[in-house]
């Protein structure tokens, strides 16, 4: 649909014509609220300072990480410590760089719903009242999910990631730089929160038209190879981590089946209710 289009389609008061230029308006300042809540976390966050690296970033590092305690009070078997490791920064002001980079990133976090709430209520006018009432609920959906991929990557990658790689040995002093670290702490929790879209999105292609449940049933085998290899892209060179994130990737493809039936299902009720009357 046009931007400068007026939906006449539409139940309700007719809505005031916009020009191109007054959407990039409107998108501008969706952009600049958006970008402020981010700001404002990031702050909050930066002036907590080395509290919120002790507390949260370096964390997984610990013994006395919930992970590490968890799986220790199940079995011996499981029981697995963190090494210990001396993170040093490597260049001039890279303390400083880095404290700012993770405020940004967890900053960006905590906005996520405040964020796509508002790229939302951009998009939003432009859908047709039904399509509006299929999407009622996507912003908290899509938070939920989002949130829950973070976690899973804090809680669960990031303690067996850093387990295997900090006490791989060859003989070389192991001393990671804390660029280094933070880095893949990052990568560990805000790609697989954006991943764990995957039943939402799968909605929508249904919704569409463009996926069935019969069609990724179909190419389970194939869609598991995928997410594997998706798993090796964003995660370390190691099985294990590889496939902590795969086989909860999988999970939510086969999720995402049941979703694909259930939308499915529907839309085959509502044409038989057409039929009827």
């Amino acid at each position: 649909m046009p931007l400068d289009q007026v939906d006449v389609d539409k139940i309700g008061a007719p809505e005031k014509e916009m020009s191109f230029l007054d959407h990039l308006e409107e998108l501008r300042w969706h952009l600049v609220r958006s970008i402020s809540a981010v700001v404002v976390f990031a702050i909050i966050v930066f002036a907590s300072g080395s509290k919120f690296f002790e507390y949260v970033i370096f964390a997984p590092m610990k013994p006395e990480f919930p992970t590490y305690r968890l799986l220790c009070s199940i079995s011996e078997f499981v029981c697995m410590q963190p090494p210990e490791l001396e993170l040093i920064s490597v260049i001039f002001g890279g303390e400083f760089i880095v404290h700012l980079k993770v405020s940004l990133q967890v900053g960006l976090i905590m906005a996520f719903p405040y964020f796509f709430w508002e790229i939302w209520k951009f998009v939003k006018p432009a859908l047709y009242e039904k399509e509006q009432k299929v999407t009622k609920g996507v912003v908290l959906v899509s938070s939920g999910l989002f949130l829950t991929g973070v976690l899973f990557g804090y809680y669960v990658i990031a303690p067996f990631a850093i387990t295997f790689l900090g006490s791989y040995d060859v003989g070389a002093t192991n001393s990671p730089s804390l660029t280094s670290y933070v880095s893949y702490l990052t990568m560990f929790t805000i790609p697989t929160g954006i991943v764990f879209q995957m039943p939402l999105v799968i909605f929508f292609l249904s919704k569409l038209g463009i996926v069935t449940p019969e069609l990724l049933r179909t190419y389970r085998k194939h869609a598991f190879v995928l997410l594997l290899i998706l798993s090796a892209i964003i995660t370390p060179p190691d099985a294990i981590t590889q496939l902590l994130i795969c086989f909860p990737l999988y999970g939510l493809y086969e999720i995402s089946i049941r979703v694909s039936a259930r939308v499915q299902k529907n839309q085959m009720k509502k044409e038989l209710q057409k039929v009827d009357a």
